[in-house]
């Protein structure tokens, strides 16, 4: 996948187990007399989303139109969700149920330990009739959370069927027949186990996971594996194993939520069901490093797909399409090139000025062919994966890639940055090399000039002396 689509446009129902996440937030300085435990004194109060209406948070926070449906009680919680759930941008199509209450999880925390949760609740014995949606709507996600509103889900997967809208279900205990029909299953490895039980070896695991999408009539089976990544199965085809993005993990809490949101959110705008799996890897790698349950946000899955290409490229064409990707978010692309065959104050001067044109730097260097072309048999000093390596560890740097060319005609006709800069005594900009390539399709030509008395060729010649 090249990129993170742009979810503005994208509609996705989420139906399912909806709760109330309150926190009491307070201190605990000393034990009380009645019993062996803490005393905290009340500080705040802060409510979140929870269960399926986390799900369509994660939604709404990624751009996409969220829309959930679920049971809610007569209730100060229920209030409450709907009204943070409005706030938060979700349509709300949730239903009052008469003599239950709202699922509320209530956590006391002393300082940054929880000393206790409470739960209130009792499971719903009706499952939510369909909602209104229609064809236009992306994607459907079913979470469960085994609390009783989708303890048969089977009318809601027929009428999303029939108006063909894909189905992703965040599955719950071991009866998965009543998910007959979906399109993708989403387990984590215990619950996969549970229900598959443990398979000896990676052949065995896609047997059976073919096995299910079999009898269940899916499209794709999705099983997240903790450290293992995801692994991805589809119909007849060889399995998919997607290594986890994760570079710490400070807190799994929700992570689940995120995973089927990004897929959702991923089928919805149009990806394909690998395609939409590593965005909901990247999501899940992101989101396992904040504490508590979160959220991911569009310039988060952007940036770390962005981290994901090395700042020295090894590829052109791969480096042109995180470029455009770039340029689709707003970016404003600087390019330059040259030898930087010995790296000095110069350069890192004129590197400097050249980013602050924009918002990326991309730099071009000659390959060691071209160097010795332009400069003599001598040169270069330094290999070109040298003078690369040393260019990217300047933080005025995003990219740098290597050219054979006698120019970077061909390079700036690909990448198509938003302003070329070059260093020199250039009495016109019609003089750079690659002015009527840029200028053609709107883009413009920066001269900078020189740091006098600093050069590489009066470098090598102090040197020599």
């Amino acid at each position: 996948m090249h990129g993170i689509p742009d979810f503005t446009n994208v509609q996705v129902w989420v139906a399912g187990d909806v709760m109330l996440d309150r926190y009491w937030q307070g201190e605990a300085r000393r034990i009380s007399p009645e019993a062996p435990v803490p005393v905290v004194k009340m500080g705040f109060e802060e409510n979140r989303l929870g269960g399926a209406a986390n799900v369509a948070l994660n939604l709404a926070v990624l751009g996409c139109h969220a829309r959930l449906a679920g049971w809610v009680g007569d209730d100060e919680a229920g209030r409450t969700l709907r009204h943070e759930a409005t706030r938060r941008g979700i349509d709300t199509q949730l239903s009052t149920v008469v003599g239950l209450p709202t699922i509320l999880k209530l956590r006391v925390l002393a300082g940054n330990h929880q000393v206790m949760r409470v739960d209130f609740e009792q499971p719903f014995t009706d499952t939510i009739a369909a909602p209104p949606w229609t064809a236009d709507a992306g994607a459907v996600v079913l979470s469960d959370y085994a609390k009783g509103t989708l303890a048969d889900p089977r009318d809601l997967i027929a009428s999303a069927r029939t108006h063909g809208l894909p189905i992703i279900v965040d599955p719950k205990g071991t009866d998965w027949a009543r998910y007959q029909g979906a399109s993708i299953l989403t387990p984590n490895w215990s619950e996969w186990t549970e229900v598959a039980g443990v398979s000896h070896d990676e052949d065995a695991l896609a047997a059976q996971a073919q096995h299910w999408i079999s009898t269940l009539e899916l499209s794709a089976l999705l099983i997240t594996r903790s450290e293992k990544g995801m692994s991805l199965y589809q119909a007849g085809q060889a399995p998919v194993h997607i290594p986890t993005e994760a570079r710490a993990v400070a807190d799994v809490t929700g992570a689940g939520d995120t995973v089927v949101a990004a897929l959702a959110a991923g089928i919805a705008a149009g990806l394909d069901w690998e395609a939409a799996c590593r965005l909901a890897n990247t999501a899940a790698g992101i989101v396992v490093g904040k504490v508590g349950t979160s959220v991911v946000s569009p310039r988060e899955l952007a940036d770390a797909k962005q981290q994901a290409l090395p700042k020295v490229a090894v590829d052109r064409n791969q480096l042109a399409r995180q470029i455009a990707d770039y340029q689709a978010r707003g970016e404003r692309i600087v390019f330059t090139n040259g030898c930087f065959d010995i790296l000095h104050a110069g350069h890192v001067s004129y590197l400097t000025e050249a980013a602050s044109h924009g918002d990326r730097l991309i730099v071009a260097v000659n390959s060691d062919r071209s160097v010795t072309e332009l400069k003599g048999p001598t040169r270069p000093v330094n290999h070109a994966p040298q003078r690369m390596d040393v260019l990217a560890g300047l933080a005025a740097v995003d990219h740098v890639i290597e050219f054979d060319e006698s120019t970077p005609e061909a390079l700036l006709g690909l990448i198509k940055p938003d302003v070329l800069v070059k260093g020199g005594d250039y009495a016109n900009v019609s003089d750079v090399v690659g002015h009527e390539i840029v200028e053609g399709y709107g883009g413009r030509v920066q001269v900078l000039g020189v740091v006098a008395g600093v050069s590489t060729t009066g470098i090598i010649d102090k040197a020599q002396r």
